[in-house]
């Protein structure tokens, strides 16, 4: 499925070993995705789980839309940007990320080769789900359980 997406990538195959730089996570960066695109950038991934509203496909500039790992449905609707369920939402959508190892490996992929936005539609980003996840990315701790072998 994101195979053809992701054949555009230069540089090393997702599948080799590039080595962990610490001081390379803050170069996660969080976006509107309405906001205009800046040569700063990098790498722009939509991971809203639906199309922004009123925003024609033409007009949003992504190189990769990652749908699967916003938040349920359920989880979603429950928390609503609601600033009171935002620490118990940041918990149990950790909780759905630890489900997505795969997709967290292959943004991690991209933030290891240059800078990475991630764009959602929300419009308050710090009662976003991609402030959970930029965090989650930052931390890497998804990549201490692969490299152990064991899931979270």
């Amino acid at each position: 499925m994101l195979t053809p997406l992701l054949t555009r990538l230069s540089g090393p195959s997702f599948h080799e070993k590039i080595p962990i730089h610490v001081g390379m996570r803050q170069t996660v960066t969080l976006k509107r995705a309405r906001e205009r695109v800046s040569a700063d950038d990098g790498m722009r991934v939509l991971v809203d789980r639906l199309w922004p509203r009123g925003v024609p496909r033409e007009d949003l500039i992504i190189d990769l839309w990652l749908r699967e790992i916003a938040p349920s449905a359920g989880l979603r609707n429950w928390y609503a940007h609601d600033l009171r369920r935002k620490d118990e939402f940041a918990l149990r959508y950790r909780a759905e990320l630890a489900g997505h190892d795969d997709l967290l490996h292959v943004l991690d992929d991209l933030r290891r080769r240059g800078r990475l936005t991630l764009l959602c539609d929300a419009k308050e980003l710090a009662l976003s789900h991609g402030t959970v996840l930029r965090g989650v990315l930052i931390e890497g701790r998804f990549l201490r359980h692969h490299l152990e072998g064991k899931r979270p």
